[in-house]
């Protein structure tokens, strides 16, 4: 009884890893398939972490138990999917972020701030926190900073932050660009492109229906005696609110699976096709621009994505070059979402990176100095 019992289990793990890694090997190729006809395959690929983290552990437990051989069914798997892999995680041993730019170099910091928190002028919290937020971007001392979500009142809405002056003014940023979209009530909410060079030439994009209405922004940035291009862009979110959130936490406690997820689910499949609309325009600009050209986004998708490959193209990755680990950039729902992105041409040597951890947005800032190679 006991042998037929080993046997079953040993069958049964067998079969789940078998399962386990098919799946895996499915989330490796939906950077590969358009979400527009392969979404469910792109939805696996949101589940990459956790399938890497499965497929490892099969391969661990079966060395553990002396089955080397079964051990090989998540060492193939793994090795087809290396790429996944390098995209996922950093391998850089782990360093410290010199906060004195080296002579040549151009830091570049990109933030999607929420708004900052709070819009109308006061005292409260909310107000308090723009304010750390300010001081943090000050730190920096960028050259060139990206924000997205960034909102700003003009001279008719007093009652509201002009957030646009005192970045000029006080942080020392004053060459912008910005879309100045209204948001319906006299206010202005888009991304935008600050920088202590000469800006001297601009352009936006609009994304195609039905995707939200987001920009793509460039701005030719005079550097001493080179002209680089920098965007920066917000794609479509999943734009989760407090019922999708309440929702996920009764999955969490195995409440109202069901009811729960098809609201989800829907709201995931919608992004994940609008996303791969707005990365194919991207893509399409980037081609054509002639400048060397620095990319900073709230891409609100993961590396193993099809608009992370996408837009990346050949471009680097700031954090991959020089980063170590997962690179967490948005706070919520999951630890390992990396969302937020440094892009740079290989014109550019990537010399330093850092993600700054302190939660005031609910996405953290990153900072890279980039030098335009000879």
């Amino acid at each position: 009884m006991s042998s037929k019992l080993r046997l079953y289990t040993k069958r049964f793990f067998i079969f789940s890893n078998i399962v386990v890694v098919i799946i895996f090997l499915l989330a490796c190729i939906a950077p590969y398939l358009n979400p527009q006809q392969w979404w469910i395959i792109s939805f696996l690929g949101l589940g990459f972490p956790i399938l890497l983290f499965l497929v490892t552990l099969f391969m661990i437990a079966w060395l553990i138990v002396l089955k080397p051989r079964l051990s090989l069914i998540s060492a193939a798997a793994l090795l087809f999917g290396i790429k996944s892999i390098s995209v996922f995680f950093a391998f850089n041993r782990p360093s410290g972020f010199n906060e004195t730019k080296a002579p040549n170099t151009i830091r570049v910091a990109t933030w999607n701030v929420a708004r900052f928190i709070e819009l109308k002028v006061s005292n409260n919290k909310g107000s308090q926190i723009r304010q750390k937020m300010f001081d943090q971007i000050k730190q920096q001392n960028a050259d060139i900073l990206c924000m997205q979500e960034f909102h700003t009142a003009n001279n008719m809405r007093p009652e509201f932050y002009d957030n646009i002056t005192p970045i000029q003014k006080e942080l020392g940023y004053p060459y912008y660009y910005f879309s100045f979209d209204t948001d319906g009530d006299n206010l202005f909410y888009s991304s935008i492109i600050f920088s202590r060079y000469p800006i001297i030439d601009s352009s936006s994009v609009r994304y195609p229906r039905p995707t939200l209405t987001d920009v793509l922004l460039r701005a030719d940035i005079k550097v001493n005696n080179d002209t680089i291009s920098v965007y920066t862009t917000h794609l479509q979110s999943l734009q989760f609110g407090k019922g999708d959130y309440l929702s996920m936490q009764k999955i969490k406690e195995g409440d109202s699976l069901l009811a729960g997820s098809r609201g989800i689910l829907g709201k995931i499949k919608r992004g994940l096709i609008a996303r791969s609309i707005q990365a194919r325009v991207v893509e399409s600009v980037l081609a054509v621009n002639p400048q060397p050209a620095i990319f900073c986004a709230d891409l609100n998708d993961i590396p193993n994505s099809y608009t992370y490959r996408k837009v990346k193209g050949n471009m680097q990755d700031a954090f991959l070059e020089k980063g170590f680990g997962i690179g967490r950039t948005f706070t919520g729902i999951s630890p390992t979402l990396r969302i937020d992105y440094i892009l740079a041409d290989k014109r550019f040597a990537i010399k330093q990176f850092k993600r700054v951890t302190k939660k005031l947005s609910d996405h953290y800032m990153l900072v890279a100095d980039v030098e335009l190679k000879k």
